[in-house]
């Protein structure tokens, strides 16, 4: 079984590639989408969250996702004590799952995946990536948030171009057909 990351910066449409992987029968975790989970379920978690960020952080129980978002993309060392108390949870529960698979190829969509070294952890990467006007216009429509909140989120991540030294494949997502970039990356994995 590979172990193949995926992973592009905001509004690159890293989740659109893993959907179609989806489709296409190949097992995907998704590491925002347990994060978000640990963040709500995860009471250790949420302690550590209140200790940093104070009660503000919850809202009857629910993550304060926007308060969270603003604390997080004004202060890089925030962000990174978050990351460090996130992190290695989802990549434990990532564990978990991939010794459920039975696939021979299984992906984990992770939006930081570059950032955060755990791209050394796979047999090998994808890095989806899209036009700059692309990506802001996705966000915004997506997320209803200003320009300018857009560029502060790409800001706080590593540019593709560092990203595309790391990185085995890279899959364009500027308008033109995903499904036979993506298959041709298959196919290049279950023939390496």
């Amino acid at each position: 079984m590979l172990r193949i990351g995926l992973s592009g910066g905001i509004g690159s449409g890293k989740s659109t590639v893993a959907g179609i992987l989806a489709k296409m029968g190949y097992p995907v975790f998704y590491s925002d989408q347990e994060a978000k989970r640990l963040y709500d379920e995860n009471p250790v978690l949420q302690k550590q969250l209140v200790d940093l960020f104070g009660p503000a952080i919850y809202r009857d129980g629910q993550l304060n996702k926007a308060f969270l978002a603003q604390q997080l993309f004004s202060n890089a060392e925030l962000k990174a004590q978050v990351t460090a108390l996130v992190h290695p949870l989802v990549r434990k529960a990532f564990e978990v799952w991939a010794q459920q698979q039975t696939s021979d190829l299984i992906f984990n969509e992770a939006a930081i995946l570059f950032e955060t070294g755990a791209y050394k952890d796979f047999d090998a990467t994808v890095l989806v990536m899209a036009p700059i006007e692309t990506r802001i216009e996705r966000v915004q429509k997506r997320d209803l948030i200003s320009r300018e909140a857009v560029l502060q989120r790409i800001a706080n991540q590593w540019p593709d171009s560092k990203k595309m030294n790391l990185t085995t494949y890279i899959i364009t997502n500027d308008g033109q057909p995903l499904l036979q970039q993506i298959e041709d990356v298959i196919s290049k994995l279950k023939t390496a």
